[in-house]
């Protein structure tokens, strides 16, 4: 396997991480948002952390809400780094691929050049 095949399947693998972390993020938001409607809908006044809202009374559905907002939370934030970290990876084997793409057009430019070269002196000769 060449250096060029390495990186552009690096790049492919990265380009998939990113979407799962972009996927990531959206299931996050999604059960943030439920944990927070649900704890709205149990009670009309809760208690907020920032701009979390919770249940301190013992209910079902309170422990539900909670452990959807804080886990939609996680996910929401992990998924932007993770999405971020993973673009700029793909970013970075795409710049060095473009390196290694323009190193070997060199070289086939001058092996090219070089053969021209040859084929008008023997003609010459």
């Amino acid at each position: 396997m060449s250096f060029r095949d390495y990186l552009h399947e690096k790049a492919e693998e990265s380009r998939h991480n990113e979407t799962v972390a972009y996927m990531m993020f959206l299931a996050g938001t999604m059960l943030f948002v439920g944990g927070i409607l649900i704890t709205l809908a149990i009670t009309t006044e809760p208690s907020w952390f920032l701009f979390i809202p919770y249940y301190t009374e013992a209910h079902a559905g309170a422990v539900l809400a909670l452990s959807l907002t804080i886990s939609g939370f996680f996910l929401l934030i992990f998924g932007i780094i993770a999405g971020l970290h993973f673009s700029r990876d793909r970013g970075w084997y795409m710049q060095e691929l473009h390196k290694a793409n323009s190193v070997e057009d060199t070289l086939l430019r001058n092996k090219s050049t070089a053969k021209n070269t040859r084929q008008k002196k023997n003609k010459n000769v």
